[in-house]
């Protein structure tokens, strides 16, 4: 599948090396390098396939500020707002949508089964994160953002406002390194007593709920208007910085179309998802298959709809309006939809190449 495209040998002799970064969740690009398909489309054009999370410390910081030209990120939108905010020369080219179990979870008999149930009560509000680089604090603030805004979607459901309940600044979980089972620090005020809900998302949360012996109150996917459900990973965007668009644009094709065909190979293999999840969530067999349900592993494919940009806007309206940007900026001319529209059409030109070979 290497030299599909004319240019692409142009595109390698000047490039040797393409980086990718991605959240721990599901995602099509994670798929696609797990599964080996992303090293071999290069490997003959000599252009190694590296991912931030596996590369030298000092690397780290450009999940957070995306300043490598050669980089693709798909990850929660609190970061890439944010730096797009900040100056980043990147541009929105899909998003994606996967519930991830976000929920609200409470002490064993509180009573609480629905966001009315919370006016009044104590919410937990996970703190800044201390960063060494100022500008990534606010959209690094991962835990606050996200229950944030997990809380506030919940409240709205039911006609309630952020005004409604008593916020209790907890730790913001993500200081100690020990990874996203720690990352729910409220959980330990829950079990003290000191806060009547936390928000949490994702199977490391899974994991925590259990040790700490919280249930769900409030369960966010189930809730039939998307509006509500709206948060860091939902949508998620996939962006890449302009100098890989402008300089290397059939590179980036052929990268896009490994992971759509790594989405396609998703929604024939739950269970082979299910087991690359494992160590791309950080969590067991358990967590990742009470996290990810009701069909996600059909909708890993991304998208610039209608419907999700629309979804995007409210989280891009939200980080404004709560302090996480540092700057307002214009989200339809960030966007990009060709790349990804090129990138389905390579993939269906050699599916069909592919057959008649057969």
């Amino acid at each position: 599948m290497a030299n599909q495209l004319s240019s692409s040998q142009a595109d390698a002799s000047a490039l040797k090396e393409i980086w990718f970064t991605r959240c721990p969740v599901p995602t099509a690009t994670g798929l696609a390098y797990k599964l080996g398909w992303l090293q071999d489309e290069f490997a003959g054009d000599g252009i190694s396939v590296a991912t931030i999370q596996d590369a030298p410390k000092a690397l780290a910081r450009h999940h957070y500020d995306h300043e490598i030209s050669s980089l693709i990120r798909e990850g929660g939108s609190l970061l890439a707002l944010a730096a797009k905010a900040q100056g980043a020369r990147t541009k929105l080219i899909g998003l994606t949508w996967i519930d991830e179990w976000q929920v609200i979870l409470v002490r064993p008999g509180s009573g609480i089964s629905k966001p009315a149930d919370l006016k009044g009560l104590r919410v937990a509000l996970p703190a800044y994160v201390a960063r060494e680089i100022p500008a990534h604090v606010r959209g690094s603030s991962i835990a606050r953002g996200m229950s944030l805004q997990g809380i506030k979607g919940a409240l709205a459901h039911d006609g309630l406002t952020l005004d409604d309940v008593n916020f209790v600044e907890v730790g913001s979980g993500q200081e100690t390194g020990a990874g996203l089972g720690n990352l729910w620090e409220g959980l330990e005020y829950l079990a003290r007593g000191e806060v009547d809900a936390v928000y949490v998302k994702g199977a490391s949360a899974v994991d925590a709920a259990k040790r700490y012996g919280a249930v769900v109150g409030i369960d966010i996917d189930h809730f039939t208007d998307r509006r509500y459900r709206v948060n860091n990973g939902t949508p998620r965007p996939i962006t890449v910085h302009e100098d890989f668009i402008e300089n290397h644009f059939d590179l980036l094709v052929r990268f896009l179309a490994q992971t759509l065909r790594a989405a396609d190979w998703a929604a024939s293999d739950l269970a082979g998802v299910h087991a690359i999840l494992k160590s791309e969530t950080r969590s067991g067999d358990e967590g990742v298959a009470t996290a990810y349900r009701n069909g996600f592993h059909h909708s890993l494919q991304p998208t610039l709809s209608g419907e999700l940009l629309d979804l995007f806007r409210i989280q891009k309206n939200f980080t404004l309006l709560h302090g996480v940007l540092d700057r307002d900026f214009d989200l339809d001319a960030w966007i990009d939809p060709r790349p990804l529209a090129a990138a389905r059409q390579w993939l269906d030109a050699h599916d069909k190449t592919q057959v008649k070979a057969a």
